[in-house]
């Protein structure tokens, strides 16, 4: 495993401790239907403390309360002739961002050219704003908040998408972002003046400058890295297969979560304050659900 100096590229405020794996005393569970579909791929927190989440093949968009109850707010047409590259699913909704005014943007992939980018308003239908290659598997979103640009990650395409005003442009390209036998780009963050993403098969976290250039790996032998987050010095990122949330930073790679805590194929983390989110999708077993936990007691900084 090797840490390129992550502590220093993240621009944080401040470095903070993390301990061991929180109890699951601690932890707050909200179980999902999973004959229902309800395997959640990612992630976006509403500012009542809410969590909308995307049900990876049905479509769906759930708002999980702060109470735990989960309902759907919107529903994303499956194509009868969709057929998802590798996966072979009419659809996949993959991840989730949200705008300051409450707008959603998720990345649909079908096999058709219904595969893009979707704008939804709850209570509205949703809305290509941007269509991406049927060919490649649209991931992780992230937005720029200065600039209001979004960018996909292509897992199959070994690309980030931009998307500014509806036009789309390849953002990043290369073996950086190239899978080796199934997913390569996966999770997608814009932070501290770079796009960051994570490429699942090769277990590297990525960055890079969002005014242009090459990119470079910043930390390797993360394992099956889905989805991650930045929290203060340090980021915390979803291990799915492995059934592990870990942190990376100055003292390199500590898991903080495991199956002893409910884990089943963790997809996406959030983080607001000192509290963690974390979606399982139970695609190789184990029952989806929404995990809530303190990241640590004793944090110092803040996001």
């Amino acid at each position: 495993m090797r840490i390129k100096q992550i502590g220093v590229v993240l621009a944080a405020t401040a470095v903070f401790a993390l301990p061991a794996a929180p109890a699951l005393a601690a932890s707050r569970i909200v179980p999902l239907d999973l004959a229902a579909g309800q395997q959640p791929e990612n992630i976006a927190l509403e500012p009542d403390g809410s969590a909308d989440l995307t049900f990876a093949y049905t479509g769906e968009i759930g708002r999980v309360t702060p109470g735990g109850q989960v309902r759907i707010i919107a529903r994303i047409p499956v194509p009868a002739d969709g057929d998802v590259p590798v996966v072979h699913r009419k659809l996949f909704l993959g991840g989730i961002v949200r705008a300051p005014g409450g707008d959603l943007y998720v990345a649909i992939s079908t096999g058709t050219p219904a595969t893009g980018l979707y704008r939804v308003r709850p209570g509205s239908p949703p809305v290509q704003v941007a269509a991406l290659p049927p060919s490649g598997f649209q991931n992780g979103v992230a937005r720029d908040p200065a600039t209001g640009d979004l960018y996909v990650a292509d897992s199959f395409g070994s690309t980030v998408w931009r998307v500014s005003r509806g036009r789309v442009t390849a953002f990043a390209t290369g073996e950086l972002l190239a899978p080796v036998s199934g997913f390569g780009a996966n999770g997608i963050k814009v932070h501290a003046g770079a796009v960051w993403v994570s490429n699942l098969d090769r277990g590297t976290l990525v960055r890079f400058p969002l005014t242009g250039g090459p990119g470079r790996v910043v930390a390797t032998g993360l394992g099956p890295v889905d989805d991650f987050a930045f929290h203060g010095d340090s980021v915390v990122a979803a291990i799915n297969q492995e059934n592990r949330v870990v942190t990376i930073g100055h003292d390199g790679v500590r898991t903080i979560l495991s199956t002893s805590d409910g884990l089943a194929n963790p997809t996406a983390v959030a983080v607001r304050g000192d509290q963690l989110y974390v979606t399982d999708g139970a695609y190789f077993g184990g029952s989806p659900n929404l995990l809530q936990t303190p990241l640590a007691a004793n944090t110092c900084g803040a996001e």
